[in-house]
């Protein structure tokens, strides 16, 4: 298996894939070789079937952790042992459309209240004020704040894109705080190892913490912050294609699930039972 994985981690590096797809591709992989016991070059169309329903059925994994598994393996079969298998032998599981949880701006400033630590309440901030991800943020460096321009500059994101991000007036005064307090001298939010930022798993352990001493009964993850920030843009009037370009989104049908979370317009409009009511007042 080892000259197996190597050859495929020299694959996934010629085409540039992100560090943590790399490492998700070699898990599933290997785990693929030990559910069978045989190296993954032994093995076929039929095999890769049992391990998807092993996942589905016995792992009980999400459709996206399945989705992902499978796409791991496609990499190897199609490009690391260059088999010339067609798509229906990798295939996908039906993923539900469900809309992401929002946080109404009331519930964000409760939220954040109850973040504990400073170090901790300026990233979660973060997240929220300029809508990035987890990972954007943990890797933020003190050189990418721009305060001339009032910009985040936001180095090699998802995709492997680089972009800007708002700085509002207020995240800046908290980051300032922040940076005053413990004038950090290259990430932003160092980790206490020398040299090295502060992990995901911390980030996402804090925002469990304040989730639970807030006392708000919707599920709130590091990710919801960012669902909650292009959700109040897009009910405050700013254009999707703005709010495209804030979120990093290559597609701008990623970005309109948020109008079907948006609830301006809903509440805005009027039911057709009240004008039923109108009539029916009106023939009185």
């Amino acid at each position: 298996m080892k000259p197996l994985r190597q050859r495929m981690t020299d694959d996934m590096q010629v085409r540039n894939l992100a560090p943590a797809t790399q490492r998700n591709y070699i898990h599933y992989v290997r785990e693929l070789a030990k559910y069978f016991h045989l190296s993954p070059d032994l093995l076929g169309p039929d095999q890769i079937k049992e391990f998807q329903l092993y996942l589905v059925q016995e792992r009980q994994l999400s459709p996206e952790s399945v989705n992902q598994s499978m796409s791991a393996i496609k990499f190897l079969y199609r490009t690391t042992l260059e088999k010339d298998w067609p798509d229906h032998k990798f295939p996908r599981v039906r993923v539900p459309n469900r809309l992401p949880e929002v946080l109404s701006p009331e519930e964000v400033l409760w939220f954040l209240a109850h973040v504990p630590g400073l170090k901790y309440r300026a990233a979660l901030m973060t997240c929220y004020g300029a809508g990035l991800r987890v990972s954007e943020v943990v890797r933020l460096r003190i050189t990418d704040i721009d305060s001339q321009r009032m910009l985040i500059r936001v180095e090699q994101g998802k995709g492997n894109k680089d972009r800007y991000a708002m700085l509002s007036p207020r995240l800046l005064t908290v980051l300032r705080t922040w940076w005053k307090a413990t004038r950090p001298e290259e990430w932003l939010f160092p980790s206490w190892r020398d040299g090295r930022h502060i992990s995901i798993t911390s980030l996402q352990n804090a925002c469990r913490e304040a989730r639970h001493a807030s006392g708000i009964p919707k599920t709130i993850t590091v990710h919801t912050l960012r669902h909650s920030f292009a959700t109040h843009l897009l009910e405050n009037g700013t254009d999707i294609r703005v709010i495209q370009a804030l979120l990093g989104h290559s597609a701008i049908q990623t970005t309109s699930r948020y109008a079907h979370v948006s609830t301006r317009h809903v509440r805005g409009l009027r039911s057709p039972l009240d004008f039923l009511a109108e009539k029916d007042d009106a023939r009185d």
